[in-house]
């Protein structure tokens, strides 16, 4: 920002080298409890009753707000993001690019997500520009959010995919944290996943395939293929499991959760486009049940697949909850432990001792966060990064009724 510009206030903790010690008061947490919580070193120090820790660090008054452990999103789409608006094809100039990704990760730490995994092209017109782009954005990002990006080649087998299979390697030389792409779109989608299961396995890079998972036969090799593999695979976004005969998704189920398989389902929308929906979303229950790791994404975010996509992973756990009939509970559990679980992070847990990776939202309980979840603080790495204030105000001929408010007054 240029100097003649106005400069915002700081947010409380914000300190570019990060605070010394950052004291989080007064905050409820999911099992009733109001506790101030200590931070430093990007972890948690201390978690007392409130008014039992020491005042002598920054302090963020959290009165009002539930603390949660921070989301992730694990399945981001930052190259495509924002470009509903464009006239003609979707532009690819790394600038461009640049751009987009960058506001799209911002958009969704204000959310609360401070860990994002996209998937990006690699081939074609546009090469390796795209995921450098990314990745410029993901430096630029440091201290803000992690952003991994995922290399998608769009051909790997035969002939047609050799430059596929070289832009897959050189990917993952430049940069790319994850190897992944569609086999669905491949004419040998087992090869394809062959293909990028050894990638994998010879640099040791995590895998995350696009795939509606519709045909059985094929999501069993793939099981097998993939099982042992480490540090882990992922398919999204599995609509087509909803879709197979009962006895067939589940055994297909017991064999992802036995290969230790994760899925990652999109309760706003599948990213495959506008003919593609109302196909179903992954049968959430039935997986838990059967033992797979199920994380939940957000997908396009206001792209051509998805014009309206909000990249809210509080939105995605209202759906689960409102739509697959999960416990608030589990379904936030999709968005943030099974995600970052899904991302290779370590768990987060309001505790002593574990990462400082926290979402405050105006709140008392957790089904109501997820209701209406206006109001957030988020905090990445010890400090606060992001915050939402949404301000609910009513006229006059409706304060006889003595409603609890949101307005100018509770912020005195």
């Amino acid at each position: 920002m240029p100097d003649s510009h106005p400069q915002p206030p700081p947010l409380p903790g914000s300190s570019a080298g990060g605070p010394a010690g950052l004291l989080l008061c007064g905050a409820r947490l999911t099992d009733g409890r109001t506790v101030d919580v200590r931070l430093g070193g990007g972890r948690i120090e201390a978690v007392g009753t409130a008014g039992s820790l020491p005042a002598h660090h920054s302090r963020v008054d959290l009165s009002g707000y539930l603390l949660l452990p921070a989301p992730a999103e694990p399945h981001a789409h930052a190259d495509t993001a924002l470009a509903a608006r464009a006239d003609g094809p979707v532009p690819f100039d790394s600038r461009e690019v640049r751009r987009r990704t960058t506001e799209a990760a911002l958009l969704q730490l204000g959310h609360g997500a401070t860990a994002l995994r996209s998937h990006v092209r690699v081939g074609d017109v546009q090469g390796l520009s795209a995921l450098e782009a990314v990745l410029q954005a993901r430096r630029a990002l440091t201290g803000l959010a992690e952003l991994t990006a995922v290399a998608v080649p769009r051909l790997l087998t035969g002939a047609a995919g050799a430059d596929g299979r070289e832009l897959l390697r050189d990917s993952v030389k430049m940069g790319a944290g994850v190897v992944g792409g569609c086999p669905d779109l491949d004419p040998d989608p087992t090869g394809y996943t062959e293909i990028v299961l050894e990638t994998a396995a010879e640099h040791g890079c995590p895998v995350d395939l696009h795939t509606d998972s519709a045909d059985p036969a094929r999501l069993s090799r793939l099981a097998a293929m993939a099982g042992g593999l480490r540090p882990g695979v992922a398919l999204s976004p599995c609509g087509g499991l909803s879709r197979m005969p009962q006895e067939a998704a589940a055994r297909c189920a017991r064999q992802l959760a036995a290969a230790g398989v994760a899925v990652v389902c999109l309760p706003q929308g599948d990213c495959g486009g506008v003919e593609r929906r109302g196909t179903g979303t992954a049968p959430v229950r039935m997986l838990r049940g059967a033992g797979v790791t199920v994380a939940a994404g957000s997908g396009g975010l206001r792209d051509i697949a998805n014009p309206v996509g909000r990249g809210d992973p509080l939105e995605a756990a209202y759906l689960l909850a409102s739509q697959q009939g999960l416990r608030p509970e589990d379904a936030y559990g999709a968005v943030s432990e099974a995600a970052r679980a899904v991302l290779g992070l370590p768990e987060i847990r309001v505790e002593a001792g574990f990462p400082a990776e926290l979402l405050a939202v105006r709140g008392e309980q957790l089904s109501g966060a997820l209701s209406l979840a206006y109001s957030r603080i988020v905090i990445h790495r010890g400090r606060v990064v992001a915050r939402t204030s949404a301000v609910r105000e009513y006229c006059d001929s409706v304060s006889a009724l003595d409603l609890p408010r949101q307005g100018r007054q509770e912020r005195r």
